[in-house]
């Protein structure tokens, strides 16, 4: 089996899709749907070979190499199988849309590109498929239709100024290591350029995780964007790509040691994360919205993982990578089964919808315990590892963490609530039924991987996650049920005080859509909440008002430039024009006086030189 094909397989069936014609029933389907599957079954036969590929390529000593090894094999085969599985929903959810062939096409073109990116085993070939995605990206948002082309700029400019720091830090890792090749690279991060390097690489890759300050136009896609868009890229795979890529420059390029001002960095961008997503998630008034802040979230807690150097944390946070990249896929999932068959997601008009889809239901359920922590699902053991290395680190890192899993439970809760329980709030709720099969089958494959992954934890942890950090375990495992039951009892009390939180805010505010109010307009908490969404601390807007303001200071000093030139020049040479005509009237007397006087200042001159 070629380590070529995962790129070149879904490359030829983008091709093939693209040109099919439209008339031409069931055919784009039923290629996408077999270069997906095709693509994960190379992809679970390449897991657990080592292969290295070389090829020349553009000279100058950058070759054309790509590396099989445990880790991009995983990363390889989880991407995989999101890619077949979102295929599949996608099948019956943009039945009948105008846009479904470029989605198509966008996808197949995204796992390409993102195979690619796993598999690089050179910079600069990373960087060709970092950058391929940033199209495809770009054009993913855009086939949501007319409406979509403002995210779409967002999301492609947010994502190239932090590719452009990526790409910088690239330049600068080579300069330094004398080497493109990555496995060659073993760097530390005790030179100030050493860890300006690292920092630039980091941004690239926490920016494509959704990390926050690059996160805000990952609502505004969720709007935007076709629904599987979202279980696709910002749920799935470009945490995959992100958290894999901040792994590999902290575990293998570069030397990140607990204590180090790079680890308090990463940590502090990961509780920063983590707690200002979730309060942005907790008043959201739309399923979709709701999700992306989430998605924003968590990545939170693979970033506080990792930013530990401590090899709990480590396991934890690339534990979590894999938890949050299923359980937030099915929720996304989830989310488009409702808009498909309620034909809305603002959760004040849904309501009952419990009974009218019950497979759906129970496999958000399963989701939103998995996210919140809930054991013994996936996410609560990949949570309590990261708090266990953010205690040992600081307590305050440990505390907004916990404090983050208090919003997420308490805004689940609440969605829940409207969504699925209570009465029917429209009318033309009570005609809905199930999703059709094809939508189905991923929710339920992914709710039971989240089950799986949660109840038997030693089997992802062990032979996924674990041998990712070799020797720097030291032996050690972190499978099974958590050691630290002062943490577990700490996180069973924050699941309580959630569900009386819920309550409260029920009882408050008359219905579940309105449980989190007492939050939204608490003192102090209103008026900020207010600037947010109004888009205040939005970054991509900061910087919009920063460009224009630059813009109208350039357009003044044009003006004023102008007026020098245009209007005082001018002026001014015309007032010395007529001056001199007035002075020169023909009279040859004049003009001797003239000579004399000219004559006189031009031999002073001369004399006080001498």
């Amino acid at each position: 089996m070629s380590i070529l094909h995962p790129i070149l397989l879904p490359l030829l069936a983008a091709l093939l899709v693209f040109f099919i014609p439209k008339k031409v029933r069931l055919a784009k389907e039923s290629i996408v749907i077999a270069a997906t599957l095709i693509n994960l079954v190379i992809a679970l036969k390449l897991f657990g070979q080592n292969i290295n590929y070389v090829q020349p390529w553009v000279g100058f000593g950058f070759d054309f190499s790509l590396r099989l090894y445990h880790f991009s094999g995983f990363i390889l085969a989880a991407i995989a199988g999101f890619s077949f599985l979102v295929a599949l929903f996608t099948l019956s959810f943009l039945k009948g849309k105008e846009n479904d062939k470029e989605f198509y096409v966008y996808l197949l073109i995204t796992l390409a590109f993102a195979n690619g990116a796993v598999l690089a085993e050179n910079l600069v070939l990373l960087l060709f498929f970092w950058e391929g995605l940033l199209a495809t990206l770009f054009g993913f948002i855009l086939s949501g239709g007319k409406n979509s082309f403002k995210a779409a700029i967002k999301a492609f400019t947010i994502s190239g100024i932090t590719d452009l720091c990526m790409m910088l830090g690239i330049i600068l890792t080579i300069f330094i290591a004398g080497t493109s090749s990555i496995s060659h690279i073993n760097l530390t991060l005790t030179s100030p350029l050493n860890a300006l390097a690292f920092t630039l690489l980091m941004i690239g890759a926490i920016s494509k995780a959704g990390s926050m300050p690059f996160h805000s136009w990952i609502p505004d896609a969720a709007v935007a964007a076709p629904l599987p868009f979202m279980a696709f890229l910002p749920a799935a795979l470009e945490k995959l790509l992100g958290i894999y890529f901040l792994a590999r420059i902290s575990l293998n390029m570069f030397q990140l040691t607990e204590f180090s001002w790079v680890s308090y960095m990463l940590m502090i961008i990961g509780t920063l994360t983590i707690i200002l997503a979730v309060m942005m998630a907790l008043i959201q008034k739309d399923y979709k919205r709701l999700l992306s802040y989430h998605a924003i979230s968590q990545v939170g807690y693979m970033i506080l993982g990792i930013g530990t150097a401590l090899p709990i944390g480590i396991v934890g946070g690339l534990f979590h990578m894999i938890n949050h990249a299923m359980y937030k896929s099915c929720l996304f999932l989830t989310g488009g089964s409702v808009e498909k068959q309620a034909g809305t997601t603002d959760i004040e008009k849904l309501g009952g919808l419990g009974k009218l889809m019950p497979i759906t239901f129970v496999c958000f359920l399963v989701a939103a315990f998995s996210i919140s922590g809930v054991p013994p699902f996936n996410g609560f053991f990949s949570k309590e590892m990261v708090y266990d290395a953010a205690l040992e680190r600081g307590w305050i890192f440990y505390a907004i963490a916990a404090l983050g899993s208090f919003f997420t439970a308490a805004s689940f809760l609440k969605l829940g609530h409207a969504v699925y329980f209570g009465k029917i709030n429209n009318e033309n709720n009570d005609k809905v039924k199930e999703a059709p099969i094809p939508m189905l089958i991923p929710m339920v494959t992914i709710a039971l991987l989240c089950v799986i992954f949660g109840i038997w934890n030693q089997l992802p942890i062990n032979y996924l996650i674990q041998p990712i950090l070799g020797n720097k375990l030291a032996g050690h495992s972190f499978a099974g049920f958590p050691t630290n039951m002062m943490i577990v009892f700490g996180t069973l009390v924050v699941i309580v005080l959630a569900i009386l939180n819920h309550l409260y805010g029920v009882m408050k505010g008359g219905s579940g859509a309105k449980a989190s109010d007492h939050i939204h307009y608490a003192p102090g908490l209103a008026q900020i909440y207010d600037k947010a969404e109004k888009r205040f601390f939005d970054p991509y807007d900061i910087g919009l008002g920063f460009v224009k303001l630059l813009s109208r200071c350039a357009y003044l000093v044009d003006r004023f430039v102008d007026w020098i030139y245009e209007g005082l020049v001018t002026r001014l040479t015309m007032g010395f024009s007529r001056t001199i005509s007035k002075i020169h009237r023909g009279n040859f007397a004049t003009y001797l006086v003239w000579s004399l006087v000219g004559l006189v200042v031009v031999v002073y001159i001369m004399m006080a030189g001498i």
